[in-house]
């Protein structure tokens, strides 16, 4: 039974290039569900720069103790390209090293990174497109922790939308990559420096609280950020886009004007869940948690529920305890799903005991009716 909102709809409609935008490939989904608001070229497989960092600082902080301190060596520096300044023999933490990679782009947080969890950058890049292919990459192979270029490294926009919005998903991640600016201590020994992050986007849209920049001459700007707005989160993604910045704002505007947030509604006056055991042969239910999706123009009245609840609970039921769910669908498909729990809680009938066997009689109550429903 799931016990918070998940939004699980497919992709939706693909756009032409329509917004005049100048990315050779770009998208903006609705990051709940993975729905594509706007896209074009979706799929082509293209280098993506420094985004690939968003992999390695999600792996980082999904699989390392974060504030455990380590010593940097020299092979794990020696990388050419954007840098945090790390030099063999410092003495750094997980933490700070994704700080550096999120807001320095530093290539050797991602080799530091890569391999303090893995050893080795081959072994590392198995790392990655393992968990690619559980967030649903299936157009993407990584090669390097940090973006460089090689031969088969690549993405797409619609892939690497799709592991932004797993990411932010991740407290600390969406906490880092939304910092206009952070304060690490790494050095040997370790002293305070101050980062900045490189996404101007942050200071440029309402709303912006990430994600990755990136750019190599042959990948282009590329470009990955996240918009909250009235209740909806998007992700945008952009890949060999010289006018990146002014591509996204037209992605977001345009899709906050097709998607809204709405709540959910359901009539539950008439739901009880059976009891047996007990001298209240029923009890009601309620959703603790109101179900809210983001639907896009006219969807809201076409949205259809089912109340999927037990047959009986056995008493003594404690009020709160998840008995079913509320089910949503969407053109026939699971749009999302919210708990049902018991109002109140209801007492096993030998409570008028006065001999303290209530416990007992309600274990040997409940065997007696488990071995007849067996037969």
């Amino acid at each position: 039974m799931l016990s918070t909102i998940t939004c699980i709809l497919p992709i939706c409609t693909v756009a032409y290039d329509s917004l005049g935008l100048s990315a050779q490939a770009s998208v903006v989904i609705e990051a709940d569900s993975g729905r594509v608001v706007y896209g074009n070229n979706i799929d082509k497989k293209l280098s993506m720069a420094s985004t690939t960092k968003i992999m390695t600082s999600l792996l980082a902080l999904e699989n390392c103790n974060l504030d455990e301190k380590f010593c940097v060596t020299d092979e794990m520096v020696r990388v050419e390209g954007t840098s945090m300044g790390l030099v063999g023999g410092d003495i750094v933490t997980m933490r700070a090293i994704v700080y550096g990679m999120l807001l320095q782009s530093g290539n050797d947080a991602a080799n530091v990174a890569a391999f303090t969890m893995a050893g080795s950058l081959e072994d590392f890049s198995k790392m990655m497109n393992q968990r690619a292919c559980e967030i649903g990459m299936n157009n993407t192979n990584f090669v390097t922790p940090s973006g460089l270029d090689a031969p088969e490294h690549y993405s797409t926009a619609y892939d690497m939308a799709l592991l932004g919005a797993q990411a932010i998903k991740n407290p600390d991640f969406a906490e880092i990559c939304s910092s206009k600016t952070a304060s690490v201590e790494y050095g040997n020994p370790p002293y305070s420096r101050k980062l900045y992050n490189h996404n101007k986007f942050l200071l440029q849209y309402e709303g912006a609280f990430g994600i990755k920049t990136g750019f190599t001459k042959k990948s282009g700007r590329c470009l990955v950020t996240a918009v909250t707005r009235d209740g909806v989160t998007l992700v945008a993604v952009t890949l060999n886009a010289p006018d990146d910045w002014n591509d996204h704002a037209k992605l977001y505007n345009y899709a906050f004007s097709k998607v809204k947030s709405y709540n959910l509604k359901s009539d539950l006056s008439d739901i009880t869940l059976d009891i047996v055991g007990s001298a209240n042969s029923s009890v009601g239910v309620e959703m603790i948690t109101q179900p809210i999706a983001s639907l896009f123009d006219g969807e809201a009245e076409k949205v259809k529920y089912d109340v999927l609840i037990k047959k009986f609970e056995y008493a003594p039921v404690e009020m709160g305890r998840i008995v079913g769910c509320v089910r949503y669908y969407l053109n026939g498909e699971v749009l999302c799903e919210a708990p049902l729990t018991v109002c109140e809680d209801v007492a096993c009938i030998t409570e008028i005991s006065e001999n303290g066997t209530t416990q007992f009689w309600c274990t040997v109550l409940k065997s007696f009716l488990r071995f007849f429903e067996s037969l």
